[in-house]
């Protein structure tokens, strides 16, 4: 069952840039035009930002903009410019602790001046591996460039972010040999459904694929793209998400797009202008988190890793070791 989003209502014109409010999850893919940008704030405060976009001027202004005090980690998806030359001020400006990425080295003037400045600022590098990396009480779970693949692209390095129920998912300019070998890797749990993507290499047509939005099931996705030559995004890729029965975003016409989680998983998504693209979308009621029923006295499973091993998936309601905690659509049935 499909996980529902509650749509906060969205003014024409543009939003007021402020700080991420404590308390809960914030997402901000933003406005960088062509090119990626994610900042993820923890409730805690803290922030990861995922890719910097091709200006460092714009990136700059829009983190003095939204009031970012720190930033604990930056990550590139890869050393495509129009991912990584905003994050060189990024860690000028704020020294994080550390820088991940895919290990392979960029060839350009812009990822050397990223070196430099990471090297400066004494920022340590790493490496991606398969990890969870705990921002608080937000966890981000690295999905590493499987063996193999040829090029920056295909080397990106993806991020699953989960709080409470909810998961957004980011994977750079990955393209199809990556996303194969990513379902050919991957247990299903890992990836769908999730409630907002961020659409891969900006809507290109050797983005995203049938298959792997089969495996996503996306209820929202999010471009980030600008004025370009390369016809992004693509007829191809807008038809995908329209099968897929996703809501669509776009930076160039949405501006920068927020997402707000709630303790447990339940968010809203804003805009700085516009409404998104939702025509293919039946009307359907706010998702609810609903009221706890608590397990069977006795039986209680830590998470559905637990449940699988014990041979016990799926729970049913009513049934022992049950939890809505475990259940995470609300359709009465954990760990399917």
């Amino acid at each position: 069952m499909r996980r529902l989003a509650i749509l906060a209502p969205l003014c024409l014109g543009v939003v007021s840039a402020q700080a991420a409010p404590r308390g809960v999850l914030t997402i901000r893919f933003l406005d960088v035009g062509q090119g990626d940008a994610v900042l993820i704030t923890s409730p805690e405060g803290k922030n990861v930002l995922y890719d910097g976009g091709r200006s460092e001027a714009r990136l700059k202004t829009l983190l003095t903009q939204y009031q970012v005090k720190s930033l604990d980690l930056v990550v590139a998806s890869h050393a495509d410019s129009d991912h990584i030359t905003g994050l060189v001020p990024a860690v000028q400006m704020f020294k994080p602790k550390y820088f991940l990425n895919n290990g392979l080295a960029g060839t350009t003037q812009i990822w050397q001046k990223l070196v430099t400045a990471a090297t400066q600022a004494g920022t340590q590098g790493l490496i991606a591996k398969s990890q969870v990396i705990n921002l608080g009480s937000v966890k981000l779970t690295v999905m590493p460039p499987p063996p193999g693949m040829k090029d920056q692209n295909t080397n990106s390095v993806g991020l699953l972010v989960t709080y409470g129920s909810f998961r957004a998912l980011m994977t750079g300019d990955s393209e199809t040999p990556e996303t194969k070998a990513w379902l050919g890797q991957l247990p299903a749990s890992t990836l769908g459904p999730i409630d907002v993507y961020k659409s891969i290499h900006h809507g290109a047509k050797n983005g995203d694929n049938a298959a792997w939005l089969a495996a996503v099931r996306p209820a929202n996705v999010v471009i980030g793209v600008g004025p370009n030559n390369y016809g992004h995004p693509t007829a191809e890729a807008l038809a995908l998400y329209k099968k897929a029965n996703a809501a669509i975003y776009r930076t160039d016409l949405n501006g920068t797009v927020t997402v707000t989680v709630q303790p447990g998983g339940t968010y809203q998504i804003s805009a700085a202008k516009g409404t998104g693209t939702v025509a293919t979308r039946s009307p359907t009621a706010p998702r609810v988190t609903p009221t706890p029923i608590p397990a069977v006295p006795g039986v209680v499973y830590a998470n559905c890793t637990a449940v699988r091993a014990a041979g016990k998936a799926p729970l049913r309601r009513g049934q022992a070791g049950y939890s809505t905690q475990l259940d995470r659509d609300g359709d009465g049935v954990a760990c399917e």
